[in-house]
């Protein structure tokens, strides 16, 4: 099958994967500030803000106890190897602890659970003050009681991503506390919602 694809490529004037590496590479160089677009970042916000998003607490358990987020940029990555993805601020408080921790639990948040996400959203605080949770089975990270579903993983990777870093989780295990339906709690421009339909 393999073979078949190469004489194609080559009988429609295509570069194979092989002969692509051999190309050579456009010049690179810095993009001066005066070439940058102007994105208004109020106005990038409000247009991305029509995106409307699932929302997570994103948990760990380092040598200091246990720390958290709220994130709703969380992603399903791949299948095999199953990884997820979160984005989280390079200006982060939590982060550091995430990153000794090596491990990360995403609970997502079900429509009844805004106060929850709202207190995992404040800095300075402690964010688990009377919240419930017991440890994930493959890493000890917070799972959250009540959380209609739990992922529970280990950091592969970690990319830069502008003001934002792109962190890669491997699942090592997951799942949902119950089979009842629960509705997810949504975030769509600046507000939280509910699922309709």
């Amino acid at each position: 099958m393999a073979a078949t694809a190469v004489r194609y490529l080559r009988s429609a004037g295509s570069p194979t994967a092989a002969e692509s590496l051999h190309r050579p590479r456009p010049r690179l160089r810095a993009v001066g500030e005066d070439e940058r677009p102007a994105v208004d970042p109020a106005e990038f916000r409000r247009v991305l803000g029509h995106f409307a998003s699932g929302v997570t607490v994103v948990t760990a358990l380092d040598p200091d106890g246990p720390t958290g987020f709220a994130c709703q940029s969380f992603a399903s990555l791949s299948l095999d190897p199953p990884l997820v993805a979160f984005m989280v601020a390079r200006t982060s408080t939590t982060w550091p602890r995430l990153a000794r921790a090596g491990a990360f639990c995403v609970n997502v948040l079900g429509a009844d659970q805004r106060e929850l996400c709202l207190g995992f959203a404040r800095s300075g605080t402690d964010k688990f003050a009377g919240v419930p949770y017991d440890p994930a089975p493959a890493t000890g990270s917070p799972r959250l009681t009540g959380a209609p579903a739990w992922i529970d993983c280990t950091i592969t990777t970690v990319h830069t991503g502008g003001d934002h870093l792109i962190v890669v989780g491997r699942v090592e295990a997951l799942g949902t506390p119950t089979e009842d339906e629960i509705e997810p709690l949504l975030f769509h421009r600046g507000r939280f919602g509910r699922f309709s339909g």
